[in-house]
């Protein structure tokens, strides 16, 4: 209890208010019998208002009459009403640094729990008084003299009734084109909305063209088109855009960034906004965070035995780093995170640096960068070191700061887990190198480097045998012959391959291919790598000194996934290139 308001007199001095007095009603035309109804009504509460008086000098607490005590909205509204009437506690003091709450039972465990709370949040001195249920009743019905503030709330309302609404009539990618032709704006979007969630899309793309405007999906990677809007609705439908998102619909000259949310009963789904300026307008990308689309445990992320067992060697050693490689969008943060659920466990300690923080995982602390208060990627994993970590995730390691606070963690009894841009796994010591790390401490600092792409499956709905163009069965012979043997992978005879395509179906809107799986290297820092490392190695020689340690390339594994019937030659030439 403060030394400020040690009592109810300090109370009512503070608020300037009297002591409750009972005032008879006057009502000239009641009947005796009324008046004495009343008379005894008020007597009764007199009663109640001493026996709960007398209870507070028996427990030890404080007592206060809140009939006629001034309790302020900010009072109020610290515990919400809900909250107030499970725990029969009321707050009916707040003066910034003291809280006072009421209780019928000052006693209880969860009003405790609340004034600890209230004390926590608002760093304030609090105490507890006993009240009467009179008291308690007058304090509730404070709460509906409240000004209701109306909820402000940056996202679009997409109901489960109006996505079922729109799901029934979006059957296949044609059918949004259909739905939208007799559509308002506001509905356009939620179309677009309801569609982009039913076809698991991962980028939204607004375009404004000469002559319409162009609505495309990236579904599994690759964009298709899906509806095409007259050029007339360009300004309502970037306003309504712009105003969920939180952006300046004036502004139409430069970028801009922002965010909203689809409130859905199975959870929110976030959308993050990018618009830029062209010639025709603006471009507009919406990316669907979907939280469910992140959540891939390791065995679903598409390695080949072998090299799993060799990834799982490496990510349970209690210190190095793991880095992924690969360009934008080729699925390392979902690899890493993958990674990370598989290591999440009651023992250990996972914090993770990111920028920006897109899906949100249980039981692992992550903190996002934010370069306008200077909290950088190299600052930020300093304070993380002084959080006692076990397992560290950073985004990105971008520049030379970073890595050398990275490789320092590394080195100093912490699992380190990052990404760099570089094309395959062989170009990360490299790019290391350019930086300014010295290669004397990336040797014992890297545990194993992957490289990574996404390739489309084929649809299991419309699968179907197939024989190679003559050219295409070529490359997947000169792929498998340079298979090192010391891989270990086990090569079917010629005699018994088999190939596949999706033909076309409704299920994957005539594509062949339905969903994704990685096709990965990993890079195994082995003595004769470490050995080898200098400030003038290069990529090429990086990627020999791994395949001789048994590493197989992106297209190796790529190929391998073909002959295992899980995608095509065509997608991995599109996705591994075959100059790789």
């Amino acid at each position: 209890m403060s030394h400020d308001i040690q009592s109810i007199e300090d109370l009512l001095k503070y608020t300037g208010a009297k002591a409750a007095v009972y005032v008879p009603s006057k009502h000239g035309d009641q009947t005796p019998v009324e008046k004495f109804e009343e008379k005894m009504y008020d007597v009764r509460l007199k009663e109640r208002e001493m026996e709960a008086e007398t209870q507070a000098k028996t427990s030890g607490v404080p007592y206060v009459n809140l009939k006629g005590f001034p309790i302020s909205p900010e009072a109020l509204r610290l515990v919400p009403q809900e909250r107030a009437q499970s725990t029969n506690a009321v707050c009916f003091l707040f003066t910034g640094s003291e809280i006072r709450l009421a209780a019928l039972n000052p006693h209880d465990q969860p009003v405790k729990d609340l004034l600890f709370e209230l004390q926590e949040r608002h760093k304030a001195n609090g105490g507890i008084y006993k009240i009467s249920e009179e008291s308690f009743r007058v304090a509730i019905n404070a709460y509906e003299t409240l000004p209701k503030i109306k909820e402000i709330v940056k996202g679009v309302k997409v109901t489960d009734d109006e996505l079922d609404k729109f799901k029934s009539q979006l059957n296949t990618y044609t059918d949004v084109q259909k739905v939208m032709d007799h559509a308002s704006v506001t509905d356009i979007m939620t179309i677009i909305m309801a569609a982009g969630l039913q076809f698991s899309t991962s980028d939204v793309h607004v375009e404004a063209e000469q002559e319409k405007i162009a609505v495309r999906f990236r579904i599994d990677g690759v964009l298709q088109n899906v509806a095409t809007l007259p050029h007339d609705f360009w300004k309502k439908i970037v306003a309504r855009i712009k105003l969920i998102s939180g952006l300046k619909i004036n502004v139409t000259d430069r970028p801009q960034d922002g965010r909203f949310s689809i409130f859905l009963k199975e959870g929110d789904t976030d959308v993050r906004v990018s618009t830029i300026p062209t010639t025709w307008g603006e471009s507009v990308v919406m990316r669907i965070l979907k939280p469910g689309s992140i959540n891939v445990g390791f065995e679903e992320l598409g390695f080949r035995p072998l090299a799993a067992g060799k990834l799982l060697k490496e990510i349970q050693k209690p210190h190095g780093m793991i880095m992924t490689t690969g360009p934008t969008g080729s699925g390392k943060t979902t690899t890493l995170y993958a990674i990370l659920q598989k290591l999440n466990t009651s023992g250990v300690k996972i914090i993770t640096l990111e920028d920006p923080i897109e899906y949100k995982l249980e039981g692992i602390n992550q903190s996002q960068i934010d370069q306008s208060k200077n909290y950088t990627f190299a600052g930020g994993l300093r304070s993380i070191l002084r959080q006692d970590p076990d397992i560290v995730m950073v985004g990105e390691i971008r520049d030379l700061e970073t890595a050398e606070v990275a490789i320092n963690a590394a080195l100093t009894g912490h699992l380190m887990l990052s990404t760099l841009h570089t094309t395959d796994a062989a170009g990360a010591i490299p790019r290391f190198i350019s930086m300014g790390v010295k290669p004397f401490l990336l040797a014992p600092s890297l545990n194993a480097i992957l490289g990574q792409r996404l390739a489309r499956k084929i649809c299991e709905n419309c699968k179907t045998e197939t024989s190679l163009e003559p050219d295409q069965l070529t490359f997947v012979k000169k792929v498998v012959a340079e298979i090192p043997p010391t891989s270990g992978e086990k090569i079917r005879p010629e005699t018994d391959w088999k190939f596949y395509k999706g033909t076309g179906c409704e299920v994957c809107n005539q594509s062949g291919y339905k969903g994704r799986t990685g096709i990965y290297e990993i890079l195994i820092m082995s003595e004769e790598i470490n050995a080898s490392l200098s400030e003038s190695i290069s990529e090429y020689q990086v990627r020999e000194l791994a395949k001789q340690q048994g590493m197989t390339t992106l297209q190796q594994d790529g190929i391998l996934k073909v002959l295992d019937g899980i995608t095509t030659v065509g997608e991995i030439l599109r996705v591994a290139g075959e100059g790789m």
